[in-house]
């Protein structure tokens, strides 16, 4: 890996001028001012590695995600189908330990922040009038160190004679400390690679927003989606830094022999007490851009204005600023001293408050609106519905009784499932919604309705099931299952109706990728520089002027658009409920 960098770095200095790459016509900030430029980018893969664009950038996040959503998604259905019946058939307890860790670490640090990057990366600068990101060659340097992390982390599964890593995606002492094979400590460098690539990223969104805003953009007009994203940025700039330190301790307990984390040093509780203070926050760190795209996608479709906006936006940083006090309550069950264990459950019960609120917001913009049940609405419906039982499940666990009873359990699984799920759903939407705008084409709108309704049948059927399990006392991380830990029969039914479940949110994956790419290779072109019919309901946004401008100058350079081509958009449009 070492030498690849090298190689990379040698090749940019001496074989390619990076900085010739830098549009002049494109980038904003310090980037535009530079003597370098001109207006033509490179072509090919060249391109690709060194574009500088907060577009293609935006497009590289979105691709690099898509290829770990890949991956940790066919982890899960192998381990769902290991649980269709009781013993060990499939796979060997081991590999299933594997693939738990693998599963885990790839959606929530390879997945979740980078898909999150993608849109904010493509729209932030739309939104809010800027040319560029701040440091547009930081942003495509937090990028590429997303490859290299991906591939330490799922190094152990491809290096022949190391055993992948096996300490499921907390990485709790001592068992992180006493497993001897590589792959951990490959798994913990390349979790230290995503770590830094956050934080830039974070820094350049917080510069960004501050400094490149438009004139006309100030902080009453400033749009939702860019206060979570800069609400985000902030908890990453907090809590990933404590992440990475955590993470070099446990690689000297590792290796050199240190005692941070060890019965005899610091303790176990150490690292429970460093990850979750990082753990928690990252929850809201990959939930508020979601609800920030549901706030500005859901009015589109309602007819009229996010009611509350004031609201939305306090409750954000109500969220950014409550969520770093509520860490403990992923440790309830650890024996720690009974009067810390009630004030984190009371700010963990508090916390709940503003999202209520975001979601009280979200009804009331339906509530009386005109709504049309465009695909990107169906899933910000969806989004509010599995959101919903992801709180309210949610709120028992903050009980330090209820915890003591469900904590390792299936119930938890199944609770910060559904939330997890609603975010897809989230960036399901957000991808619908502009896919005209990035293509400048129309995807299937029968397919992504199958999408979406195998995806939200999918997501009960499996998460609900799980729940349930809860309820029955099946344990977490377990292979396997047998009368010492519960009644084996419905145990096996539930794990079925689970893994029915996971089948129909894979099928309903591939929909989504065949529609995406099908529909960007040879959908129909988009007729309209506002395909959505905004502008009538006074709802059309910065990006979409953005977009109406790049079709205007395609017309004038002699591109694939015409002003004949330009017509009314109701053959386009979809039915209106």
């Amino acid at each position: 890996m070492g030498l690849v960098l090298v190689a990379m770095i040698v090749w940019l200095a001496r074989v390619e001028d990076i900085r010739s790459y830098v549009p002049a016509s494109d980038i904003g900030g310090g980037a535009g001012q530079t003597e370098y430029g001109h207006e033509e980018k490179p072509g090919g893969i060249t391109r690709w590695l060194t574009t500088v664009d907060h577009k293609d950038i935006g497009v590289l996040y979105g691709v690099y995600s898509v290829i770990t959503l890949a991956w940790g998604g066919l982890s899960v259905l192998i381990m769902r189908t290991e649980l269709l019946d009781p013993p060990a058939t499939l796979i060997q307890s081991t590999t299933y330990n594997a693939l738990l860790t693998s599963h885990g670490i790839t959606l929530l640090f390879l997945f979740g922040t980078p898909i999150l990057a993608a849109f904010a990366n493509y729209f932030v600068p739309l939104l809010i009038g800027a040319d560029d990101m701040a440091f547009p060659r930081i942003n495509s340097i937090a990028f590429w160190l997303l490859p290299p992390g991906a591939l330490l982390i799922w190094a152990g599964f491809f290096i022949p004679g190391i055993a992948p890593s096996q300490t499921s995606w907390t990485m709790y002492t001592p068992l992180s400390i006493q497993q001897p094979s590589p792959a951990v400590d490959l798994m913990l460098l390349g979790l230290h690679l995503t770590g830094v690539s956050a934080t830039m990223g974070a820094i350049n969104f917080i510069a960004t927003i501050f400094t490149e805003r438009a004139e006309e953009v100030d902080w009453a007009n400033l749009d939702i989606f860019s206060w979570t994203v800069l609400t985000q940025s902030g908890l990453i700039l907090f809590s990933f830094p404590l992440l990475g330190s955590a993470l070099v301790m446990l690689l000297l307990d590792r290796n050199f022999g240190t005692t941070f984390f060890t019965v005899g040093g610091g303790g176990p509780l150490l690292w429970q007490n460093l990850f979750w203070f990082f753990g928690h926050p990252e929850v809201y760190i990959i939930v508020l851009p979601p609800m920030g795209l549901i706030s500005i996608i859901l009015p589109k479709f309602s007819g009229r204005k996010l009611f509350g906006f004031k609201f939305v936006v306090y409750s954000t940083l109500a969220i950014g600023v409550l969520s770093f006090g509520v860490w403990a309550h992923h440790m309830f069950a650890t024996g720690m001293d009974p009067r810390l264990r009630a004030s984190f459950m009371a700010v963990t019960l508090a916390i709940a408050v503003p999202s209520a609120v975001k979601t009280f917001n979200w009804m009331t913009t339906m509530w009386n609106g005109r709504l049309r049940l465009t695909a990107p609405m169906l899933f910000c419906i969806g989004f509010v519905s599995l959101f919903i039982i992801g709180g309210v499940t949610g709120v028992f666990l903050a009980s330090i009784p209820v915890d003591l009873v469900l904590t390792d359990t299936y119930y938890v699984v199944g609770h910060f499932h559904f939330i997890l799920m609603a975010i897809l759903t989230a960036v399901f939407a957000g991808v619908y919604y502009w896919f005209p705008l990035y293509t400048g084409k129309w995807y299937q709108r029968g397919l992504a309705k199958w999408h979406f309704w195998l995806f939200m049948i999918g997501s009960n059927l499996t998460f609900f099931a799980m729940i349930l399990l809860g309820y029955a006392g099946m344990p977490r991380r377990y292979a396997t299952y047998n009368v010492d830990i519960g009644p084996v029969a419905q145990f096996t039914d539930l794990h079925q109706v689970a893994t029915l479940g996971a089948y129909l949110i894979g099928l309903s994956g591939i929909i989504f990728l065949w529609n995406i790419v099908q529909s960007w290779l040879e959908g129909p072109p988009v007729q309209s520089s506002d395909p959505w019919e905004l502008a009538e309901d006074g709802l059309l946004t910065n990006e979409w002027q953005w977009f109406d401008h790049q079709r205007e100058t395609a017309i004038t350079d002699g591109g694939a658009e015409s002003e004949e081509t330009d017509t009314d958009t109701d053959d386009n449009s979809e039915e209106t409920a």
